[in-house]
């Protein structure tokens, strides 16, 4: 059972992803990134330490928010309506605002 900021970190993903405002997908966000797009990148806590350093050089690079949560890949998936997911990226300043109040 999700805790409160769980629950508010969900409901807002949902919304974001039915807004497509969300992109998921190694692939998908990569090319995000590069075009200057992501706002917000969010990994799930339960990812390989190398996928981890790889997110984290990402965000370095572009200069973009990351932060690892609580939350597991079926559980950040789940938040979007799609598969396991280990990291999203948000692409709306509202969206990545609001996700940070939550997460701090």
């Amino acid at each position: 059972m999700l805790d409160n900021k769980q629950q508010r970190l969900a409901n807002l993903l949902s919304m974001a992803s039915r807004a497509n405002k969300i992109i998921s997908g190694d692939f998908a966000i990569s090319k995000a990134v590069a075009a200057g797009g992501v706002k917000l990148l969010l990994v799930a806590g339960d990812i390989a330490s190398s996928t981890s350093l790889e997110y984290r050089e990402i965000a370095s690079k572009y200069r973009i928010p990351l932060i690892i949560l609580e939350i597991d890949k079926h559980n950040l998936g789940y938040c979007i309506g799609k598969n396991e997911r280990a990291a999203v990226a948000v692409c709306d300043e509202g969206f990545a605002e609001a996700l940070k109040k939550i997460l701090e």
